[in-house]
Formats: C-alpha cells, structure tokens, sequence
C-alpha cells in the first residue's frame, strides 16, 4: 500500500518520505480500515517533530485521526462489520503505524461507527479535537445555570467545547485574537467573545459575570493563560486543563486559599467508560446534525510535507490528507 512515513525526527520536508509497504491484515480482535480521509493534528507534526516524544519505533505513519471504511475484520469480529463507515481514534498512539496510508489495522473499538450522513472528512477530525473538547466539558460541570470561560475558542477542541457545552446548557464565554475567530467562535455558539488582543480578558470576564467570575475554565495552555486565573474564576471553581508547555508557573496561594481545582487530562489515556461516554455523545451530537465543523485546506497523501507544514503555520481549520 501506499502511505507517508518517517524514520527519524525532524523538518516535515527532511523527514516525511512517501512509498510502498507491506498492507498490513487484521489480527483477532481487529479490523481494517481502508482509509478515506486522514487527520492531522498539532500533535501529529510534534511528534514528527520531535519537540512532543521522540520516534519510539524504526518507521512511523503518522496521524492518529481518520475516516473510511472497513474492508476486513480478524477473528473474533463479527464479518457484518465488512462495509461499514467509520472514524478512528489513536490510529497512531503508542503504535507505529497511523492513518496517512491507504489502509490500517486497529482493535475494533477503535473503529467508531460514522453515522449516516456524515462524510469522511468530518470523521476525520473527531479523535482528537471532538473526543478532547467533550471529555473536557464534562470534567467542567458543564449545565444549565454554569458559565465556563473557554480558551481560544477558534481552536479545533475548543470550537467543539464551545458546542458540547451549549448542547448541555451552559453560558459560554471565549477569548479569541481576531474578528475571524471571534466570528467562528460566535457561530458554534458561544454568548460572549472576549478578543485578548485588545481587551483586559479579566476585567471583561467580571463585567460579564456581575464580578462573580466563571464556575470553570477550559484551559489549552496553562503555561500561557494560569496568570490568568485569579481574575476570572469564583471561589470552588475549576480549571480543566488539555494543553500546556513544559513548564508552568500556577498562582498557587490564590487557588489554595480559595480551593481551585486544577484538573489535567490526556485525550489518548482516557478509560474505557471515559472513552464510551465520549463517543456516544459524539455520535449522538453527529447524528442529530448539531455539530459544525471547521475544514481546512485539503491535501494529496504525495503532498504530506505542506500538509505539515500548514498546521505548524497555524492554519485556520482541520487540515486533513486523502490517500
């Protein structure tokens, strides 16, 4: 089969090669996956990079993200599954082989039923961002009568926070850096946009909150944002928190003695019923066709490198590659 590897660590264009290797068949337990549309994530090009855990095996595809349909099921599975749309979750965690090729092995639980009428391309952006941004939601309370402050809410998780946390009835509010993403972020639904450029994000949070502050924050970069805490959030609130650089320095008398919370998690170790939960309400939200998406550029499997490259420049949007 055809598929996109690396064999060291370092720059999209020094490292990404494409060519042949072996199509790999299910073993018992597992399903393959003939892969539609494949994800990229800013995990998926650090970890290329180097800079998030360095190469654990001899030659890596990578992404964990993706969307097709299965073609082949091992022993153990039931061969009804042959056909069926689906989207994968950590197609590339703590394995070598990803979704940037034409086909993959996964256990079957790892292939998540698409629902009917969802196209491959949105499939392809739920492993991460969409399971991310639900399990943080319900780690936050999320609930009629809450307010939650989300970080930068044109972000791919925390759009999809935004909407989780509206569908279970939460006042949202969001800090953005331009009028686009304020835009993006006021369609998935949040109720006020606080542009961090220009405004005193504190100070607008307390404006917005009869000076009560937020029950809980939706954090994607404690090391950035934990200055931020004493000025947005109540007494017994918490900080959910998916994403932070190496370091981070937490205002730790304030949260002490006003009992804040700091919750970390990591969307690839989540358990079983974590993982089930998420996925149904994933599926239920996709279902019901209340989850909106934010596509990016679209690229050939030959054209992995700029597929690459793109993310690190930040680009607006999933960016997600077609074998």
């Amino acid at each position: 089969m055809k598929a996109a590897y690396y064999e060291k660590n370092g720059a999209a264009a020094d490292v990404l090669r494409i060519g042949e290797v072996d199509t790999p068949e299910p073993g018992p337990g597992e399903v393959r996956v003939k892969i539609a549309v494949s994800g990229v994530n800013p995990s998926d090009v650090k970890s290329r990079a180097g800079t998030a855990r360095k190469i654990a095996f001899n030659r890596v595809i990578p992404h964990s993200d993706g969307a097709g349909t299965i073609d082949m099921v091992g022993d153990g599975v039931s061969p009804s599954r042959i056909g069926e749309r689906v989207w994968i979750w950590n197609g590339q965690w703590k394995r070598p082989f990803g979704t940037a090729a034409e086909y993959i092995v996964v256990p079957e639980t790892m292939a998540v039923g698409l629902p009917d009428g969802t196209r491959f391309e949105v499939g392809a952006c739920l492993g991460i961002p969409a399971m991310t941004a639900v399990h943080a939601v319900s780690l936050a309370g999320a609930a009629p009568q809450t307010t939650i402050l989300v970080s930068g809410g044109a972000g791919a998780v925390a759009n999809y926070a935004i909407q989780f946390a509206k569908a279970r009835g939460a006042r949202v509010l969001t800090t953005v850096s331009s009028a686009q993403k304020a835009a993006m972020a006021t369609e998935a639904g949040a109720d006020e946009t606080i542009d961090y450029t220009r405004e005193d994000v504190g100070t607008r949070v307390k404006d917005l909150t009869m000076q009560m502050g937020v029950d809980s924050i939706i954090e994607m970069d404690l090391s950035a944002n934990a200055g931020l805490i004493p000025q947005v959030i109540k007494p017994k609130g918490q900080v959910v928190i998916y994403g932070t650089g190496p370091e981070a320095t937490i205002p730790a008398a304030f949260c002490l003695v006003n009992t804040i919370r700091l919750q970390f998690f990591l969307v690839y170790e989540l358990d079983e019923a974590e993982r089930q939960a998420a996925v149904d309400e994933i599926n239920a939200m996709l279902a019901a066709g209340k989850l909106m998406h934010h596509l990016g550029p679209e690229f050939g499997l030959d054209d992995i490198v700029q597929a690459h490259e793109a993310m690190e420049a930040a680009t607006i949007g999933k960016i997600v590659v077609r074998p």
